[in-house]
């Protein structure tokens, strides 16, 4: 069935390729079933929020293993399904005809057919959308975090191991960096026991992408698929005087990377280098994440080996 005709970025083994091709199956049939809840009732305001979840999984990570196409089409239909949940009662379009058309044109594109659920409403030939596509969308708007707070003032990340250089005891407690900060003088065999990268993310395609690249280039990485989880360790953990780079997904359920962000801010202030990844790369978007205090954006998709380049500068050291 011919589709968008993928372009695996060199770096990506085939065996992962096939791995994320398998969970993209496993995600059209997600898909497929939300299709045929929501022609049974198109303000199904439960099935919409899960339908623009799951596209906006394939937006990051479709394009992420090289079909662009697929991804193009995801970002499309994710404006859709937020019209479609800021006017949930608008019968300005069949919205069961509209998604299903979506999902085995995303299908066709990956290359597979679509499981269909019992009572799958009937899909239109490819080519075009059943009906004209509603009107434009209004510009995307992300979900309302709580408001965070202005970035708290960096601080030295707590007392200096060992006697040899400890900070000036005079010195005031908001003042800048001491100079040995970039490389904190911590023992060795400390620094060993932390990591050096923390992701979040809950896309488990992108999950295991990232994982690759850290693994293939010996980076000591821990991970989490939630918020909340995420936030809770990331609280406690004993980083042991250094500054792990933490790789954050703006778009979490439950609770976004805006909230974690200001909370680890609030709690920790500099413990960790924060970077944000996520599918809205627009230049507001992008000031909001450097105001609330991240160090810098990755994009969706993500291209592998510009991540890890990036990685490489932000953690120090040649990998």
């Amino acid at each position: 069935m011919p589709g968008d005709t993928p372009s695996p970025p060199p770096e990506l083994p085939p065996g992962l390729l096939a791995e994320y091709l398998e969970s993209a199956r496993s995600q059209l049939g997600v898909l497929a079933g939300l299709v045929h809840r929501i022609a049974a009732r198109s303000a199904d305001r439960e099935a919409l929020d899960a339908l623009r979840r799951e596209i906006h999984k394939v937006h990051g990570s479709a394009g992420s293993y090289g079909f662009m196409d697929a991804s193009r089409l995801a970002a499309g239909m994710e404006a859709t399904v937020k019209d479609w949940l800021a006017r949930p009662d608008d019968k300005d379009v069949d919205r069961g005809s509209l998604a299903g058309w979506f999902v085995k044109r995303l299908a066709e594109m990956l290359g597979m057919d679509v499981p269909a659920p019992a009572g799958l409403p009937s899909m239109p030939r490819i080519g075009s959308p059943p009906r004209p596509a509603p009107r434009s969308p209004p510009p995307a708007r992300p979900p309302s975090p709580a408001s965070p707070s202005k970035s708290a003032e960096r601080s030295p990340n707590g007392p200096t191991p060992g006697p040899a250089k400890p900070p000036a005891p005079a010195r005031p407690a908001q003042s800048p960096r001491p100079a040995p900060a970039p490389e904190p003088p911590v023992a060795a065999a400390d620094a060993a026991l932390v990591p050096e990268v923390i992701y979040v993310e809950d896309d488990a395609a992108l999950a295991e992408l990232l994982e690759y690249g850290l693994r293939a280039h010996r980076y000591r990485f821990l991970a989490y698929r939630n918020g909340r989880d995420a936030l809770r360790e990331l609280l406690a953990l004993d980083v042991r005087g250094t500054r792990p780079l933490l790789l954050l997904d703006v778009d979490l359920p439950a609770l976004d990377g805006y909230s974690i962000l200001d909370a680890l801010e609030r709690a920790r202030p500099g413990t960790y280098r924060v970077v944000f990844t996520t599918v809205h790369g627009t230049e507001e978007e992008q000031l909001r994440g450097l105001e609330a205090g991240a160090l810098d954006y990755l994009v969706k998709p993500i291209s592998l080996r510009v991540a890890l380049e990036k990685i490489k500068r932000w953690v120090g050291g040649g990998r």
